[in-house]
């Protein structure tokens, strides 16, 4: 083991006057994230580059213990290192400390008292120009007994400051709430959910189940319903098609699933004579915030189409399309996932992609950019695409991901979701209003995104067909 990997301290009697000590340190955007994120200090001045650039110093700048951290880092890891206990710390702030700025911090011992075996140190921080930033004095108890251990490694560390929900939530909330009907919000989970997004200025709810069992739900989650509208209906399967009925009626906009199965709800949605069914397929598509990625990724079909066919592929991929266009991606570029970037005959989801692409070519597929067969790697990553030696416009830079069934999708999105730390908004398209699909692990900012990719699909659709009526909607 090197000297490197170690971490040794100097004990009292091994220290003199005049011994010193630093370490430098350049300031980026994630230590002062990291910094706020610990510390709780959100001041805009160090988190808002617009507000920064209105202050005295107009700049980001960073926080200023981030600094006074240095110097406890080189007392607690270099003079006197480990067994050192820190007494007193006086600090002066001379200069701002800005992102790019290297600072060094340092510490010189100006005093020593044997009887308490205490050491003062002379403490000052600079820029890479030399100039003074933080000065100021430390009072530490030095250890007695020699310490040399393995210096132990520090995670990594990935930040998501999931701007892309921030962006989804401020075009929500842009308008007016849109009417949604609520089936069978009978647990806490699910009525807190529906109170959330009405609160969140997204949705204006109407309650759809046993009023006995929602008003139950309500007092367990501690929340008061009583300004919003109760359907009274019997059990789950009535609170289902009541609450498609009230889309079919005009008197909602949406739908929102409660605290039944989505196979109950999605049977009412489906029914051929009193449904939401148009001439597309129905389908299910996760928009993925995926921290670490700089685009929103739209992954379908993980919730609705088992083993889809070829031509409830192309539907799938005609719904996902509309929603990329909705919340803002012009000409959506559609990779078509499967396990290699080769057609392969023994891969039947290969051949599928290739005919989907020619569909494309030929006009039966329109809005967007399709290319398959792609692998999961070289779909998301231009590097893995570049070693591959594809040429696309896909490649790399895919938006929706079509995935070959639904087993597929479902395990690619949860491991986004639990592995990969993403915000995962669910919905489904092709019916006559959109259907949000929520679930009880689903956090506070994973459903609002739902209702926020809801709203503004329902808000789209009224501006397309300001004047048809309800009932002929994609008839």
């Amino acid at each position: 083991m090197t000297g490197d990997d170690l971490i040794e301290n100097r004990t009292f009697d091994e220290i003199a006057v005049g011994d010193s000590a630093c370490l430098s340190r350049t300031l980026g955007l994630e230590d002062i994230q990291l910094f706020a994120l610990a510390s709780g200090d959100t001041n805009p001045a160090h988190l808002d580059p617009d507000y920064a650039a209105t202050d005295m110093f107009h700049r980001v700048i960073a926080h200023g213990l981030w600094g006074g951290g240095l110097i406890s880092a080189v007392l607690g890891t270099e003079l006197p290192g480990p067994g050192a206990i820190y007494l007193n710390q006086t600090l002066a702030f001379r200069r701002p400390v800005g992102l790019g700025d290297t600072i060094t911090a340092s510490v010189t011992v100006t005093a020593k008292q044997v009887e308490h075996h205490i050491v003062t140190f002379d403490c000052r921080c600079a820029n890479q120009n030399g100039e003074e930033v933080i000065s100021g004095e430390a009072v530490v108890k030095a250890p007695l007994e020699k310490v040399r251990r393995p210096r132990v490694a520090l995670p990594d560390i990935r930040l998501s400051d999931h701007d892309g929900y921030r962006r989804l939530m401020q075009a929500a909330r842009g308008g007016q709430a849109v009417t949604t009907a609520v089936a069978h919000p009978c647990s806490a989970a699910a009525i807190t959910a529906a109170v959330e997004a009405a609160e969140a200025g997204l949705i204006e709810p109407i309650l759809v189940g046993p009023r006995a069992r929602i008003l139950a739900a309500a007092q367990d989650a501690g929340l008061d319903v009583g300004s919003y509208r109760i359907v009274d209906a019997p059990h789950s399967h009535a609170a289902a098609q009541q609450a498609v009925d009230l889309i079919r009626s005009g008197e909602a906009k949406q739908l929102m699933k409660g605290s039944l199965h989505t196979d109950e709800l999605m049977g009412a949605v489906v029914n051929r004579a009193t449904g939401l069914r148009t001439e597309r397929r129905i389908s299910h598509a996760y928009l993925m915030d995926v921290p670490g990625h700089a685009k929103p990724i739209l992954i379908t079909d993980a919730a609705i189409n088992i083993a889809p066919t070829l031509e409830e592929k192309a539907d799938i991929i005609r719904n996902a399309i509309d929603l990329a266009h909705v919340i803002g991606i012009e000409c959506p570029r559609v990779a078509i996932l499967s396990a290699v970037e080769t057609v392969n005959p023994a891969i039947p989801s290969t051949l599928d992609a290739a005919a989907l692409c020619k569909m494309a070519d030929r006009g039966q597929i329109t809005g967007g950019l399709l290319d398959g067969p792609l692998a999961f790697d070289n779909a998301i990553s231009a590097a893995a695409a570049k070693e591959k030696g594809i040429v696309s416009p896909v490649a790399g830079q895919a938006e929706i991901l079509v995935v070959p069934n639904l087993e597929s999708g479902n395990m690619l999105a949860k491991q986004l979701t639990f592995l990969g730390g993403a915000d995962a908004a669910g919905i489904v398209l092709g019916a006559r209003a959109p259907i949000i699909l929520t679930s009880r692990a689903d956090s506070l900012r994973t459903r609002l995104a739902s209702c926020a990719v809801a709203v503004l699909l329902a808000r789209a659709a009224t501006k397309a067909a300001p004047g048809l009526p309800t009932d002929a909607a994609g008839a």
